[in-house]
C-alpha cells in the first residue's frame, strides 16, 4: 500500500483509505464544531448524524480483512492532543441528558448497565481517530488503517455505538413527545453499586415501555 498525505493531488478518490480517512477527518471537524455551543438547538440531531455517518466508515473497517501495518512495531505519533476542552464542551452543551446508561456486551449474561456520559464517549472517540490520523498525516497509511481497525473492535467501535444509542433514543423521545425518565440516580461520578444500576436501569425501562403505549399528540 503507497504512501499518502490526507488530501493529496495524487490520492485517488475512490481509494478505501482515502474514503476512510475522509470519514474520520470530517467527524472529528464536524463535532469540535458543535461542542463550541454556538448552535445548542440542533445538536444532539447533528451528533446522531454525525456519529451514524462514523459508524458507517467503522462498518466498512469491521468488515475488511485484518490489516497488518508495514512496521512491526508502531512508530511514534508523540503525545496525544489534549481533548479536555472538547469534553467540557459537550459535557456544558448536553448537560440535562449527557448521562446514560449503558451495558457494554450485550452477549455477556445479566451484566448489569453501568452510567456513562456523551461528553466522555464523544471526546474518547476522537482521541482514537486523531490517534490514526497522526499516522495517515506521516504518510504510514496501513499503520493507520490498522489502527482504526483494531481501535474500531476495541474501544471507539462500541463507544459510538453506546452513544448513538442514546443519541436517537432522545431525539425519538422529542419527536414521538415522550418525556425522559429521571435518571438522576445514573450518576458517573457517584458510588452506585451494580444492585442499584440494575435497579434503575428497570424502573427507566418499565416506564419507557409503559410510554410507547400512549397516542401521539
Amino acid at each position: 500500500m503507497s504512501d499518502a498525505t490526507l488530501h493529496s493531488v495524487t490520492q485517488d478518490p475512490d481509494d478505501f483509505a482515502v474514503q476512510i480517512a475522509d470519514s474520520i477527518e470530517s467527524f472529528i471537524v464536524a463535532t469540535t464544531e458543535v461542542a463550541k455551543g454556538d448552535e445548542p438547538d440542533s445538536a444532539v440531531p447533528f451528533l446522531l448524524l454525525e456519529v451514524s455517518q462514523l459508524l458507517l466508515a467503522g462498518g466498512r473497517l469491521g468488515a475488511h480483512e485484518d490489516i497488518v501495518p508495514d512496521e512491526r512495531y508502531e512508530p511514534d505519533t508523540g503525545p496525544d492532543l489534549d481533548v479536555d476542552e472538547l469534553r467540557m464542551g459537550f459535557a456544558t452543551l448536553l448537560e440535562p441528558v449527557d448521562v446514560f446508561s449503558e451495558v457494554f456486551d450485550p452477549y455477556e449474561p445479566r451484566k448489569a448497565p453501568v452510567p456513562a456520559r456523551i461528553s466522555d464517549n464523544l471526546a474518547d472517540i476522537v482521541t482514537d481517530l486523531r490517534h490514526g490520523l497522526a499516522h495517515y498525516r506521516a504518510g504510514r497509511t496501513s499503520e493507520a488503517l490498522w489502527w482504526w481497525q483494531f481501535s474500531y473492535f476495541s474501544n471507539w467501535g462500541p463507544t459510538a455505538s453506546a452513544t448513538l444509542r442514546a443519541l436517537q433514543s432522545l431525539v425519538a423521545h422529542v419527536r414521538l413527545d415522550q418525556p425522559l425518565a429521571d435518571l438522576a440516580g445514573l450518576d458517573t461520578d457517584e458510588d452506585i453499586t451494580e444492585d442499584d444500576l440494575a435497579e434503575e436501569a428497570g424502573r427507566v425501562m418499565a416506564e419507557e415501555l409503559g410510554g410507547l403505549g400512549r397516542p401521539l399528540a
